[in-house]
């Protein structure tokens, strides 16, 4: 299935290349002739033109709902296996090696935006088959516009490793439409984590704390940014109330500001501070009113 997949005639993806917009889809790229890449479809237009460029099968790497509804009307399956933006798992590598080699194709594989993840699991999967060097697939997310506030994602793109015989032959392939993502409290949790480990960057000016060396202050607020942008779009923040997703919302914003004022080129230790402060008082404040319903 890989060799019909990805014929020695496909496109061995240029540096120069260029994304398209099509009709409730942006970000479009054509990375072989039998994969593309592009932000989640919206609307039956992005469904009807995916249909008419042969797709059978789209996968995604976002956190939110599939519109498999839409996709089965016209005639495509859907494929959910979600990850988040500070690297792609190992299972789910063998997992996206195994969609490679035995799903119909052509094959749409779609982020939110068509920008970091979504690139990266098609790095991922033109490696496997042998249709891009590494160098390729590195040079297709800096096309796709991945930013480098994710190094996790490159370097799943250039540390690839072709998973064994024996840990493919253990990946089922009754691939999830919908796949079961993470909880609300275990999002939560995710989010504590973080916070606490930006915390203590603070206290030794903005550094890696001693006992963790290896990790960097903006990477960490993107981290936390990335979680609240996810959490606000889940079905679950959905159905709560206006003040409350108001409140995600203003902490989303405010974690922006910090990412901004940590970058290492640019590093603003004062409003760094302060935007830290103000996101503590916002998780207080929603806490205090939320943290039991």
């Amino acid at each position: 299935m890989a060799a019909a997949l990805y014929s020695s005639a496909m496109i061995a993806l240029a540096q120069t290349a260029t994304p398209s917009e099509l009709p409730g889809i942006h970000n479009f790229f054509k990375a072989t002739d039998k994969v593309f890449s592009g932000s989640q479809p919206e609307g039956e237009a992005a469904f009807e033109t995916l249909e008419k460029l042969g797709v059978k099968t789209i996968l995604s790497v976002d956190g939110s709902k599939p519109d498999v509804e839409m996709a089965t009307k016209h005639g495509m399956r859907y494929i959910h296996l979600p990850y988040g933006y500070d690297g792609i798992p190992t299972n789910r590598v063998a997992e996206l090696v195994k969609v490679t080699t035995t799903v119909d194709g052509p094959i749409f594989v779609h982020c939110h935006h068509g920008k970091h993840r979504g690139p990266a699991a098609v790095g991922v999967m033109c490696e496997a088959s042998g249709a891009w060097t590494t160098n390729q697939a590195t040079k297709f997310l800096v096309a796709a516009g991945t930013s480098p506030d994710y190094p996790g994602l490159f370097k799943a793109v250039r540390q690839f490793a072709m998973p064994s015989a024996a840990v493919l032959d253990g990946v089922s392939t009754n691939f999830p439409s919908v796949a079961k993502t993470t909880s609300y409290v275990d999002t939560m949790v995710t989010v504590d984590g973080i916070y606490d480990t930006l915390k203590a960057m603070q206290k030794v000016g903005w550094q890696a704390p001693k006992n963790n060396p290896d990790v960097a202050p903006e990477h960490e607020a993107v981290l936390l940014w990335e979680q609240f942008r996810e959490l606000a779009r889940t079905e679950a923040v959905m159905q709560r109330p206006e003040d409350f997703r108001r409140k995600l919302f203003a902490s989303e914003r405010i974690t922006e500001q910090l990412r901004i004022a940590l970058r290492e080129k640019s590093r603003n230790t004062a409003a760094a501070d302060l935007a830290f402060k103000q996101i503590g008082e916002s998780c207080a404040s929603c806490h205090e009113r939320y943290r039991n319903e």
